[in-house]
């Protein structure tokens, strides 16, 4: 993955210390239903496409951009699949970062996949039945943007659940909600 220019200067002065960064993940379906996927040219293995949000960059457009940027395929973000904090990573220079995922349904609307920046060494469209050897974090997010559910988050727990089942609602005055109330 090609670290963008701000994360550089950054680290310039941060050093390799531990960054939250906005990252986006873009599960892209085809009319087939095929799944649009790359090999990394950096593990080699394959995997759904995703980056990092430029500063001031929307998400929705976040994975438009990464979409066509590794794969040449143009897309529309049809809903948020989930939202989830990423356990932190320590790269091999020693850099810590922890990335706060958010996951779009797309869908295809234009071009031909194809490799499209030196991110990826292959990119091609798979049959969800058929797919090859991925991550379990790739398969799960392929099969949640399949259904039709609501958006998933981790639960709320300790001290922020007791808030939000406190009498009139959560922690300054909103109301208590869940996932299944959404």
């Amino acid at each position: 993955m090609t670290t963008p220019e701000f994360i550089r200067q950054i680290r310039a002065s941060a050093g390799n210390q531990l960054l939250l960064l906005p990252g986006v993940t873009a599960i892209v379906f085809d009319d087939e239903g095929r799944v649009l996927l790359g090999r990394r040219s950096d593990t080699g293995c394959w995997s759904v496409v995703g980056g990092i949000a430029e500063p001031g960059e929307q998400p929705a457009q976040t994975a438009v951009r990464e979409v066509y940027e590794e794969t040449a395929v143009h897309c529309v973000p049809e809903r948020v699949v989930l939202v989830q904090m990423l356990e932190p990573i320590t790269y091999p220079n020693g850099d810590v970062c922890q990335f706060q995922d958010i996951t779009f349904r797309c869908r295809a609307t234009g071009g031909e996949a194809r490799v499209n920046d030196s991110e990826s060494l292959e990119v091609a469209w798979f049959e969800v039945d058929a797919l090859p050897p991925l991550e379990p974090f790739a398969v799960d997010r392929i099969h949640r943007a399949q259904r039709e559910d609501p958006t998933w988050f981790a639960p709320v727990t300790g001290l922020q659940a007791e808030q939000r089942r406190a009498p009139g609602g959560g922690a300054e005055g909103q109301p208590a909600e869940t996932a299944a109330s959404r």
